[in-house]
């Protein structure tokens, strides 16, 4: 319900129908995509196709993710993760060493749009795959930025600086992988930068980034997440920011950058953790500014909407959608693969998100002309009590969520709906949509089509 601009009716028609099928399955095997023989094929027929590459499905959908940002605060939440087939990794053709370096395997580096005000995520920006080389390349330090995999920190920046023009500010946020000196030097001059401190750097004054004066910004409470043998809790942290000069450093072929920049950290330490638990203690550096309490906590809790792409990986691959249980084994098809795979767990995400309610337009998610059909679907959807009724305003992404959730088999009762329910209810409503399309005497994804 969202075309992907592939170059052609037919195929963009085929891509649609094909993301949405990846959505209602849960599943990125083909086999189950296809739902029968003629559907399986249908899906192998699309990703042979020379006239879709993974670039062109990934720009399609980073367009409706500019137009959901538009006028909106966004943090801009960049990191990697890796694809390894270990044990399954026979008949697979074109891939290099994952990171192990020893099965097959190839890498995601996304860029995904989260609202700084609500956190619901907006959709994905933009997004790198590749495989690794298996001939040795030059040491590390001696190869310049363009030549590094490092470069994608950098890449991912100015992508989200060219593709969410429409917002009205732009946060760029990354884990310690992305402390690279060329990032902070190169960034485009209209996105801010949050970093975790992967090193203890130099500073312009000799001494270390670590030992840097800080001034104190009161404390902050935080919400921690349970993580295995670890209960979630809530904990007090420790807050100080300040203003921190760092030096370029004397490797890595960065000699083009300045020999200095002026940046912000902020570091937090956990007070008074649980027995046996390692306290929190992050330290971040910014281009915002953090001459406040109010501002340095900004920048901590900006910093942890980064967990929000981590749930992304996570529909993508072992929690969700399984991508590392395909069958398909040729890198291009695989790239392409994955390529609607983030397109599909951004949307699980969004419909999740917006069961609670959310101001949000339905058209983050679905094509403006299919608004009036999915409200007459609604209201066959509507029972008699007051709690059976969609009283979320029509059009909003809240409302087209409550009419998936009841699709899917909610009642309306008892917990929100699931990422399950969700699925399940696309599906329905996908099909839906379908007939109704076909109605209409527009494109219809017949099996031979492609």
């Amino acid at each position: 319900m969202c075309a992907l601009a592939v170059g052609d009716a037919r195929l963009s028609a085929r891509g649609d129908w094909l993301l949405d099928r990846i959505v209602a399955t849960g599943s990125l095997v083909l086999r189950q995509v296809g739902g029968d023989r003629a559907g399986e094929m249908a899906c192998h027929r699309f990703l042979d196709n020379a006239k879709v590459d993974a670039a062109a499905i990934i720009d399609e959908l980073s367009g409706r993710t500019a137009a959901a940002c538009a006028g909106r605060r966004v943090v801009a939440a960049q990191d990697t993760t890796e694809v390894n087939f270990s044990g399954r990794d026979r008949g697979r053709e074109g891939l290099g060493p994952a990171g192990n370096g020893k099965a097959l395997g190839f890498f995601i580096h996304p860029v995904v749009a989260v609202d700084a005000d609500d956190e619901a995520v907006l959709g994905l920006v933009d997004a790198t795959i590749w495989t690794r080389a298996d001939s040795v390349k030059a040491a590390r330090r001696a190869r310049r930025l363009e030549d590094k995999e490092s470069r994608r920190w950098l890449d991912g920046a100015t992508s989200a600086s060219a593709r969410l023009a429409p917002a009205r500010e732009v946060v760029v946020v990354g884990d310690r992988e992305s402390d690279i000196y060329p990032l902070f030097a190169r960034r485009p001059d209209d996105v801010a930068l949050i970093v975790r401190v992967a090193q203890n750097r130099s500073l312009a004054s000799g001494a270390r980034v670590f030992e840097a004066p800080l001034g104190g910004r009161g404390e902050l409470a935080v919400a921690v997440r349970a993580k295995p043998g670890q209960k979630a809790r809530h904990a007090k942290l420790r807050l100080s920011a300040g203003p921190v000069r760092l030096a370029r450093p004397r490797n890595g072929g960065e000699g083009e950058d300045p020999e200095s920049l002026a940046l912000n950290m902020v570091e937090t330490v956990e007070k008074a953790p649980p027995k046996g638990t390692k306290p929190l203690h992050w330290r971040l550096y910014t281009t915002l500014a953090v001459d406040s309490p109010e501002a340095a906590a900004e920048v901590v809790r900006l910093y942890r909407l980064r967990w929000r792409i981590e749930e992304v990986f996570r529909v993508l691959k072992s929690d969700g959608l399984k991508l590392e249980d395909t069958q398909v084994e040729a890198a291009p098809r695989l790239f392409k693969l994955a390529a609607l795979g983030l397109g599909a767990a951004t949307r699980v995400l969004q419909l999740t998100d917006a069961r609670d309610g959310s101001p949000r337009p339905a058209t983050d998610v679905v094509d403006a002309d299919l608004i009036e059909p999915i409200a007459a679907i609604g209201k066959t959807l509507e029972g008699n009590t007051a709690r059976q009724k969609n009283h979320h305003p029509k059009g909003s992404l809240a409302w087209l969520a409550w009419i998936t959730a009841r699709l899917g088999g909610w009642n309306c009762y008892y917990k929100p709906p699931g990422p399950k329910t969700m699925a399940t209810g696309w599906k329905k409503l996908a099909a839906m949509i379908e007939g109704f399309i076909m109605a209409q005497q527009t494109i219809t994804p017949d099996y031979e089509d492609v």
